[in-house]
């Protein structure tokens, strides 16, 4: 396993304790386990710096403009990719997850390095604008970062940010709709993309049926409308499946948290209230926009794949990755991280998504959120609530016809050094995939215990965990909530 570059300079060693978090937040999706996230995030990090340098330190004399790439971080994300493949192609991709290994062998990962006008629209469109403009949309849609702190990593004036990042937004939707038209297309899509790029400009406009037929079942149509509808807060969603491919929901996601995890965490601490306000909006618009390109684009990845580009049985993995539900990145790992030295110390990151029986399920369509923490109404209720040493926060993150997202969070007043949650469900309810925790379920019962990196836990701290689970008539909230057997009180 190789060594992590060194910084050059204090330019780079701030941007390497910035990069290593993404790579190592797409590297743990990517894999089976800690240990083979950070042996992938820290080859991935070598080549994709060792790319980066090499087209930083070149210049194109003579020509109008730059040679086309990547900011920083998505260059990094390409490469843990690039090392994926590489892993599976000689021989380790044992180490990678079963879902991942399906898609490399499909033909949607051949789209990212086949010929350059079949690779999807967004990637193109990103390459294509100037590298300032694109690492502004970058971490504002996708990283989820407040505007006041891209400005300052930009070096790009507060107050004009929010305008700036409007015309980035525009310049991005001009890239794309010529990437699109420059794409091979049968008679049926060329005949629709006038009208694609016509109703995707206003907010108002209905897409007429014929379209909304054709977008159903042309996966190459899908992806540019995404990309050219800049309202609807789906725009993070098309760069993250578009520039990362598998597994881009699931960051975009993770990424999102962990915004959110730093931004509650400096708040006591006399955080900018600039920087709070911004990133609670920021939260809100990812959120819908993760939902919206959940409905509009999940019957389509789901359905037909990558029908236009090959259309085999291998090709539905391409779809799945959106389908890893993502962990709270605020649980300390124990990969280590780049320093100026090159160094290892203990970077934060989002814990892993282990594979269960629900990652075999198709992606749900969320018809909406619920936050509110439910009461308890068990019978011992008052009796629980005198003697129990933890407290319980059940929520419903999201829920559609046939399936849910839950969190569960669990304050004890004990240090813990290893814990198991139980529950019991009121109608029947499944639990199908569980990050954060080991999930087994005997009828209603479930039981949840720790992973190795969140088993302990001190006096008067959380844990928390999540899960998808699938029902049929009801879907109340369980109770008899237990901590390592103790009765906890719910609510």
């Amino acid at each position: 396993m190789p060594d992590l570059p060194t910084p050059q300079d204090d330019t780079e060693t701030a941007l390497f304790s910035e990069c290593w978090d993404a790579v190592l937040s797409y590297a743990d999706l990517c894999t089976s386990g800690s240990l083979t996230a950070h042996q992938l995030a820290t080859e991935a990090f070598t080549l994709g710096m060792r790319e980066v340098r090499a087209a930083a330190s070149t210049h194109v004399r003579g020509a109008g403009r730059r040679t086309a790439r990547l900011p920083v971080i998505p260059a990094l994300l390409t490469a843990v990719r690039t090392t994926a493949a590489a892993w599976e192609a000689g021989g380790q991709g044992h180490k990678l997850d079963p879902d991942l290994r399906l898609w490399l062998n499909s033909a949607g990962a051949a789209r990212f390095s086949g010929p350059p006008l079949q690779r999807p629209v967004a990637l193109r469109g990103l390459r294509d604008m100037q590298e300032a403009d694109a690492a502004l949309l970058w971490l504002a849609e996708v990283e989820a970062l407040p505007l006041p702190a891209v400005a300052r990593r930009l070096g790009l004036e507060p107050a004009g940010v929010a305008g700036e990042l409007d015309q980035v937004r525009t310049l991005f939707r001009d890239r794309c709709h010529r990437a699109h038209l420059d794409s091979p297309m049968d008679a049926q899509c060329r005949s629709y993309a006038r009208l694609l790029d016509a109703v995707t400009r206003s907010p108002t406009a209905e897409t007429p049926g014929d379209l909304s037929r054709h977008l159903a079942t042309c996966v190459q149509c899908a992806e540019a409308a995404a990309c050219l509808r800049l309202h609807g807060g789906g725009l993070p969603a098309a760069l993250a499946g578009g520039v990362i491919g598998w597994g881009g929901l699931a960051y975009l996601e993770r990424r999102r948290r962990a915004t959110e995890v730093r931004l509650g965490a400096g708040r006591p601490g006399g955080a900018d209230p600039g920087d709070d306000e911004e990133g609670t909006g920021r939260s809100r618009v990812l959120r819908g926009g993760l939902l919206a390109a959940a409905v509009l684009l999940s019957a389509l990845a789901l359905g037909v794949s990558m029908m236009p580009f090959g259309g085999s049985g291998d090709d539905t993995a391409a779809a799945q990755d959106a389908r890893q539900p993502v962990a709270d990145p605020g649980v300390s790992r124990t990969a280590p991280r780049p320093t100026a030295t090159g160094s290892p110390s203990a970077p934060p990151s989002a814990p892993r998504t282990e594979g269960s029986p629900g990652r075999g399920k198709p992606d749900p369509e969320p018809q909406g959120t619920s936050s509110v923490t439910h009461p308890a109404d068990g019978p011992s209720a008052s009796a629980t609530t005198r003697s129990a040493h933890c407290r319980v926060a059940y929520e419903v993150d999201s829920q559609w016809p046939d399936g849910f997202q839950a969190t569960v969070t669990v304050t004890t007043d004990r240090p813990l050094s290893g814990w198991d949650v139980a529950w019991t469900f009121r109608d029947g309810q499944q639990v199908g995939q569980m990050w954060d925790a080991t999930v087994h379920q005997n009828g209603s019962r479930v039981t949840a215990t720790a992973a190795d990196y969140n088993k302990t836990v001190a006096a008067h701290g959380t844990l928390s965990f999540g899960f998808l689970g699938t029902w049929t008539d009801a879907n109340r909230t369980p109770h008899a909530f237990a901590l390592d057997g103790a009765p906890c009180t719910l609510g």
